[in-house]
């Protein structure tokens, strides 16, 4: 198990000895003799992770949870870091000095780790991640962790509050004409981990529903999904959120019948608006969505138009087992991996084998292969990207009522570099949805692909109004702005943010790479365009200039010709 003090601080500022190098997570790099190799954080906190627990097999799982914690991780991500960690460290894995691997375990540092100063007993757990390795730590470290979180939680509560009075002087943030509420994700009290994707689906469509309403803002899944299996109190919600009432409850879903507890909550008060519950045969599960929205339009006295009134009627599917093969494919799709990414076209296919008039499930498996256009994870590119179109407009054909059809469209659209016809679905999303935070963000993206810097400013702005807990592609599109507008400081900062909340996400190097490049930090961009091709090797300057879409010529060489100065191959 591992300590508090470790999970707390995955990297510290002081530096330590591993083997024959010395470490320093203060400045990000390792040094031996001469020699300095620059590390990506990520490595770096790898690497202070293995140096505490020095001898000990850590398996992946471990690793995940302590060092990847709260972003997405593909089964490859960590084979990457330490892949990366060992050429660092000049580190053979068939005959380890540093790394090795233990087969169906895990790793194990074998290197030497030492303090390279010896300092007091009494500063012991204050000197940074030097000082977390020693394996007993002083009643100092055990008191100073917890103070210095506390110190910390209470100036991210500063910084909160500071620019959540910005947002409203400058008019951003939850409309005060409208309540607001977040969809907190339903507990699986089955016990079943298989049946945890049913509790999340059924989250995620209350989330759908209630975005149809005009009256009411509501919270994204992404951030609603940040409080999976927490235990928070309604008023905490309200002061981190900004919201005026919760939405939660549980399922236990067994064979053919469930339960389905929910209920509504003041966020100011705590104090209950609506509650029920509902013992149905799990094929109800729809009957029961549709109950429970109706209920919050009730208790909220929400108005509620005869158009919105008919989309909310409109089920993407009544077919139970395709339900369960589209919730399996959106597992997967979120682990964005060239095998995740199959696996997802398959569990997709089966739900349309399943229930042919399932709109969403063709709009979910038109974006996959999309996906895998951008990604050159297929050897048919220009046949993937047809079939893709001909699945997103099927699946708007069949259901044009929910957002996510629309937005599968208008994604294909900007992949064939249609963008008048992306823009227009893109908006159709929302027009649907007016809280669907998605929606903006692809119109983020098309506008930074039309050369509209400033307006994809304002939608991604939007878009993170509405899920503050905003998943890569939001700060990657506010760094694609301001690398538009030669404001390469603040791409740098919003893409290295981008990049620490997802590693897989491909499109986010080469737009760091080019804002380096005119940062004058050369070196910068040159390791980015190693590590980028060492991850995915199918990134050249004509795969680029062939996926993203960028309108108008000149940007668009001006870009090419950034990556070309950092060394990346045609």
């Amino acid at each position: 198990m591992v300590s508090p003090e470790i999970q707390g601080t995955l990297s510290g500022s002081g530096s330590f000895q591993v083997g024959n190098w010395t470490v320093d997570p203060a400045v990000g790099q390792i040094r031996s003799g001469e020699l300095a190799v620059k590390l990506e954080p990520k490595v770096m906190d790898l690497l202070c992770y293995l140096a505490r627990r020095r001898g000990e097999v850590v398996t992946r799982e471990e690793i995940e949870r302590d060092v990847w914690k709260g972003a997405v991780v593909g089964y490859d991500s960590i084979t990457t870091a330490v892949i990366k960690l060992r050429k660092a460290l000049s580190d053979d894995p068939r005959q380890p000095r540093y790394i090795a691997t233990i087969p169906k375990r895990g790793y194990r540092l074998i290197a030497t780790v030492q303090d390279p100063a010896v300092r007091p007993k009494a500063e012991q757990g204050t000197a940074g991640a030097a000082s977390a390795i020693r394996s007993a730590p002083s009643r100092a470290a055990l008191w100073t962790w917890p103070l210095s979180a506390f110190a910390l939680i209470l100036l991210a509560g500063s910084v909160f509050w500071f620019y959540r009075a910005q947002d409203a002087q400058d008019g951003i943030g939850t409309s005060p004409s409208l309540p607001s509420i977040v969809v907190l994700p339903f507990k699986n009290l089955t016990g079943d981990p298989d049946q945890a994707a049913f509790a999340d689906g059924m989250t995620d469509d209350m989330i759908t529903d209630l975005s149809r309403l005009s009256g009411l803002q509501v919270i994204a899944a992404n951030t609603s999904f940040t409080y999976k299996d927490k235990q928070v109190q309604p008023q905490a919600l309200r002061a981190e959120l900004q919201v005026d009432f919760v939405l939660d409850g549980s399922i236990r879903r067994q064979g053919d019948v469930m339960r389905i507890n929910a209920r509504l909550v003041d966020a100011g008060t705590g104090f209950q608006k609506w509650a029920a519950s509902y013992d149905r045969p799990t094929s109800q599960v729809f009957e029961v969505q549709d109950e429970v929205t109706d209920r919050i339009v009730e208790a909220l006295a929400l108005r509620v138009s005869d158009q919105e009134r008919q989309r909310l009627a409109e089920r993407s599917t009544d077919n139970l087992k395709a339900y369960d093969a589209f919730l399996e494919g959106q597992a997967a799709s979120k682990l964005g991996t060239p095998a995740s990414n199959q696996q997802a076209q398959r569990a997709y296919l089966h739900a349309i084998e399943l229930d042919p008039g399932y709109g969403r499930a063709y709009g979910a498996l038109a974006f996959t292969l999309a996906v895998a256009f951008r990604r050159g994870w297929t050897d048919t590119p220009v046949e993937t990207l047809a079939r893709a179109l001909d699945l997103a407009k099927k699946g708007v054909a069949l259901d044009d009522s929910i957002p996510q059809t629309h937005w599968a469209l208008g994604y294909v659209y900007l992949m064939r570099r249609e963008l008048e016809q992306a823009e227009a679905a893109a908006l159709r999303s929302i027009a649907i949805a007016p809280n669907y935070a998605d929606g903006y963000g692809l119109l983020a993206l098309i506008n930074n692909n039309l050369g509209r810097p400033e307006k994809a400013i304002d939608q991604i702005t939007k878009g993170m109004q509405l899920n503050p807990y905003y998943t890569w592609d939001y700060p990657y599109n506010l760094g694609r702005a301001y690398y538009t507008l030669g404001r390469y400081e603040e791409a740098i900062a919003a893409l290295e943010k981008a990049q620490e909340r997802n590693e897989n996400a491909a499109a986010i190097k080469p737009f760091l790479i080019a804002s380096y490049v005119r940062a004058g930090r050369l070196g910068d961009a040159e390791w980015q365009v190693e590590e980028l091709q060492m991850v995915n090797p199918e990134e050249t300057i004509s795969h680029t200039d062939n996926v993203i879409p960028i309108a108008d010529p000149e940007l668009k060489q001006a870009f090419l010709e950034d990556l070309r100065r950092a060394g990346l191959p045609e």
